[in-house]
């Protein structure tokens, strides 16, 4: 079964004492300061009073899914910055501030009024994460950056799919994922720069460079052979065997035979021995160089089989193959479950909603689910009352709404 939860609000967490104020909507900037949550930062998502986070509207069967899992660990507090007392609240704020994530176009924080130099007069350790497209300065700065676009432009969907289709584009938000976490890690090393002494600093975190940075030596590839490589859908242009093959069930088994001894022993478990000597399966690169005759007798041997049955001799040999799951099975296996990978957390609206657990694991100082995702403004009195206002002066700057904490 799922391990169920409950959430830890007086949990020690190693980032305790850690404020970040998160103006960014959406992914990337919501993945960053989720990963400071989860640690125990306190994480304070500034959101339009009306509408809230953009992610609030990513509805499943009428529940913000995306929110519940990506706002956890969060506060929220609700300011109409249209209004000069909430824009004076944010500069309060921001003055007891750690970290500051935002997600405007190049130039925007400043028309607001809070450039860095601005805030950095009365906090010059804080640390501002940048989040853009294409990053603050070069010819497309002002350009708008989803991360679809950036996913296209890096290579990665060129890359991505089987040579006689269209490229493919990831289904889900893998540049913005990518950009979080290199942005988590960024502030961190940031941070400890101002734990050393040194000042607060500007973290230009693009969409782009990211995700670029993980498709492997492409460019240096390219340098030297001046060739394009074609798409290879589940193969492996590096290495072989790899690929994803069809079971006599209707399942999928991935395989990745990518060292000497580890294609030897798949060649002998599939009754093949006589592979290893054969002069075009020899090496790795012989066998890239001749990857349709090298899959051909794995492919007809695991589609002979159930999963269960191929997996049966796979297991007992060791081979490094496993099904490719759905998600159902996934929740289903017994070592994620053991392990916890996939939690089942409160929820006030649904009852339950199972999320990820808390990434990485760290032995003597983990993190925690401490808070379910805020309500719009759920965290207004208790932030701002903090701050030294009354409230008067708290209805005036949340104008346009105002939520009580829960009791």
């Amino acid at each position: 079964m799922i391990p169920k939860i409950a959430f830890a609000p007086e949990a020690k967490v190693p980032l305790a004492g850690i404020r970040v104020v998160d103006l960014s909507r959406l992914v990337a900037g919501n993945m960053v300061s989720l990963q400071l949550a989860d640690h125990g930062a306190e994480v304070i998502k500034i959101e339009d009073p009306e509408r809230g986070d953009p992610l609030r509207a990513w509805r499943v069967e009428g529940q913000s899914l995306h929110w519940k899992v990506y706002a956890r660990n969060k506060k929220s507090l609700a300011l109409n910055l249209r209004v000069p007392a909430a824009k004076q609240a944010l500069h309060d704020l921001l003055a007891t501030t750690h970290v500051l994530i935002e997600n405007f176009r190049p130039g925007t924080l400043e028309a607001m009024g809070f450039a860095p130099e601005t805030l950095w007069a009365r906090n010059p350790k804080l640390v501002i994460v940048r989040i853009s497209g294409f990053g603050q300065d070069g010819p497309y700065r002002d350009r708008p950056g989803f991360g679809t676009l950036v996913e296209a432009m890096s290579g990665f969907a060129a890359k991505n799919g089987f040579a006689d289709r269209a490229p493919v584009l990831p289904p889900l938000a893998l540049a913005d994922m990518i950009a979080g976490l290199y942005g988590a890690y960024a502030v961190m090393i940031a941070i400890r720069e101002t734990e050393r002494g040194g000042p607060g600093q500007i973290i230009d975190l693009p969409l782009l460079d990211p995700i670029v940075s993980i498709l492997g030596p492409d460019a240096a590839t390219y340098k030297v052979s001046g060739e394009i490589p074609a798409r290879t859908g589940s193969r492996s242009a590096t290495t072989s065997p790899r690929n994803a093959f069809p079971t006599a069930d209707g399942r999928y088994i991935a395989i990745s035979a990518s060292i000497q001894a580890m294609a030897h022993r798949l060649f002998r478990a599939i009754g093949r021995a006589d592979m290893i000597d054969d002069p075009r399966f020899r090496t790795n690169t012989d066998r890239v160089q001749n990857v349709e005759a090298c899959e051909a007798p794995i492919a007809a041997f695991i589609a002979e089989r159930t999963l269960a049955e191929a997996m049966t001799v796979f297991e007992a040999a060791e081979i490094t193959a496993t099904p490719i799951y759905e998600i159902d099975q996934l929740l289903d296996d017994p070592h994620v479950q053991a392990r916890g990978v996939i939690v089942e957390a409160p929820d006030r609206d649904a009852g339950s909603v199972l999320m990820h657990n808390i990434i990485p694991r760290l032995s003597g100082t983990p993190g925690a689910l401490r808070l379910p995702a805020p309500e719009l403004g759920e965290h207004n009195f208790e932030i701002l009352k903090n701050l030294g206002y009354d409230e008067e002066a708290i209805q005036q700057i949340c104008a346009l709404r105002q939520t009580r904490p829960r009791v």
